[in-house]
This record gives structure tokens, sequence and C-alpha cells, in this order.
């Protein structure tokens, strides 16, 4: 989503500010690149595409888009019917320069078309050899369960993949989703594990400009959480952006977090976080705080104020002496 062009977005990369860290990303062993065509409206997947495939072999790369968003303000260039998908995926396919895609997703949940429209036009595009597996992104769950019911009742592909949200400040998913894709055996791919920046305590021009961060994360309870993630990096000598990365690594409902570095540095943090475990003691001191909020989606708009129990003082918890928490650039002081 930070490759493509900054008319898009202010905080998008430019085909030259993206070249070295798409390429330090090979260089560190990275395979699974998630694009949309919405990005930068179809500039994202340009500059992945030319810089990934005039480096690397395609074979060796896992490539993934996704469909739904506007592409422009034409009435067939939105949506999950069946003449918008059919367009999309040529669009993707010629933008990135590869006749398949390993991975091709609806970027969430389409109420003015039929489900039976939308899955049978996915199951063609796999069928025509244009993708080879399917998934889905953003929705409720029993969205995704009916969509699947409904794929399977008529031997149609099923989607083996779900783009979630998920981070310290927003769990929602544990409740239904997650428990959905363990039962049936689809793979969570979760995005933003920073809560747009909240976490990591940056002021960068993404946290200034992107309206989401304000209308999503904040309020009392988002603050302490966020100042508890600062707690536990100080107390193992690493960064808030570590800490809140190593938590969603750690979880077993996790099957890949996707990361949006903007620098190479940022790259490499994230690479390092799967070097760090977090101790017992400070995943249950980072998931206290945590109430329940709105579900985050297009269809469900109003935020509702949630009430912080008391003043939060509490100190990050000592390691626990049977546990085996570890950094992969720090002691932990005594405490």
């Amino acid at each position: 989503m930070g490759y493509g062009s900054s008319t898009w977005r202010e905080w998008v990369l430019n085909k030259d500010q993206s070249e070295p860290i798409l390429k330090k990303a090979l260089d560190l062993g990275i395979n699974f690149f998630d694009m949309a065509d919405f990005y930068s409206l179809g500039e994202c997947e340009r500059v992945v595409g030319e810089t990934l495939l005039s480096n690397v072999n395609r074979d060796d790369l896992v490539l993934a888009s996704k469909v739904y968003y506007a592409m422009s303000d034409k009435p067939n260039d939105v949506g999950l019917s069946r003449k918008h998908i059919l367009a999309a995926i040529e669009g993707s396919l010629k933008r990135i320069g590869t006749d398949y895609l390993d991975l091709y997703l609806i970027h969430g949940f389409d109420p003015d078309t039929p489900i039976e429209e939308t899955m049978e036009a996915m199951h063609d595009v796999v069928k025509a050899g244009k993708a080879r597996y399917i998934g889905a992104s953003t929705m409720y769950a029993w969205q995704l369960a009916k969509m699947n019911a409904i794929a399977e009742k008529n031997n149609w592909t099923k989607f083996i993949n779900m783009q979630c949200q998920y981070s310290l400040l927003y769990r929602e998913e544990e409740r239904e989703m997650m428990p959905l894709c363990e039962n049936d055996k689809i793979a969570v791919s979760t995005f933003s594990p920073l809560a747009r920046g909240m976490l990591s305590g940056a002021n960068d021009i993404r946290t200034q400009t992107d309206g989401f961060t304000t209308e999503f994360f904040g309020d009392a309870i988002d603050l302490a959480i966020a100042e508890r993630v600062k707690r536990v990096a100080d107390y193992l000598g690493i960064t808030s952006a570590e800490v809140a990365m190593a938590w969603v690594c750690q979880s077993s409902k996790v099957t890949t977090p996707l990361v949006g570095a903007q620098s190479i540095e940022q790259l490499e943090t994230a690479i390092g976080t799967l070097d760090i475990t977090l101790d017992t003691a400070h995943i249950d001191y980072l998931e206290a705080l945590y109430r329940p909020k709105d579900i985050i989606n297009d269809h469900n708009p109003v935020r509702r104020a949630r009430a912080m129990p008391g003043d939060d003082n509490e100190p990050a918890p000592p390691i626990s002496t049977s546990s085996n928490s570890t950094s992969s650039n720090s002691t932990s002081p005594s405490w």
C-alpha cells in the first residue's frame, strides 16, 4: 500500500524510493508481497511488479492483489460484479507484469452484488489460470462463512485466506473471524500491527495525514495500551514497534503478518521481531486493558466511546524465571 504514487496519499513512496526497500526485502528472504489495484490506483502494482520481476524469477515469488474499490468514477469500475472482477484481474496482471497471481482477494464485502455472482466470477478466474487461490478481506465472519458455503454448494473455488486488521488496539477478530478460520482451515494474514502508527510512537507523515488513524484509534483505552507497550519496550531495551509486532507474530491465530515498511530500517525492525519472544507475564500485561470496540469495516462507520476502569499506573511486570522472554539486541535489566 505504501508504494506507488504520493499523488494518491502523501505518505506513499514513489518508484525510486520504493525500489531499495523492495530489493532489501528480497535480500532478507521475503517472498510474499501483497498489493491491490486500488493502492495508488494501479501504480502500486506497477512499481512492485516491475521491481520484483526485474530482480528474481516469478516462480520464487508469492504475489497477491485485491479487487473491489473504485478505480475510477465509472459505474462498472467498482464492486464485485462479474464484469468488474474479470476486467480487474486483467488490469492487475498487466500492471504487475505476470500471467497469474498466487492469491487474488476480494478487498471487502459488496452488499450490492449477489454472492453467487461474485463467487462464480472468482472461481472462473482460478479456472482460467489467472489466479491459483482466492481470498477475502475485511468483512464480518458470517459474510465469509456464507460466501464459502455458497461456493461449496456450487462446487466453486473457496476462499483459503482472510486478511484482517489485528493489533493490540484492535482484537475484535478474535471473537468470531479467527475461530471460524481456524475451524475451516483458512489462513489468516493480519495487517496494521502498529495500529497505523499508534503503537510505534511515530509522528511521521502518514500518522499526521491518515484520517483513519484518528477515526479508528486514540481513545483513552488505546492510549493506555500504547503506554503499556512503551513500558514493556523500555524494560526489554527494545522499541515499542518491536513489542507490538512481536505480540502479533507470537499469536497462534496469525498465519502471516503483513507489514508496510517505508524505510529499510523499518523493514529490518520487522524482520528482527521474529527473534523476540515476549514473556507470558508481559503478554498478559499488554492485553489486560483491552475492551470491546466496534468492528472496523466500510459498513460499520459508527464509533462508540469505551470506558476504561480507573487510572492505569501499573508498571510492566518483571520477567518470569520460568519463561523464555528474549530480545535479539538487549539484556533485560533487573527490576
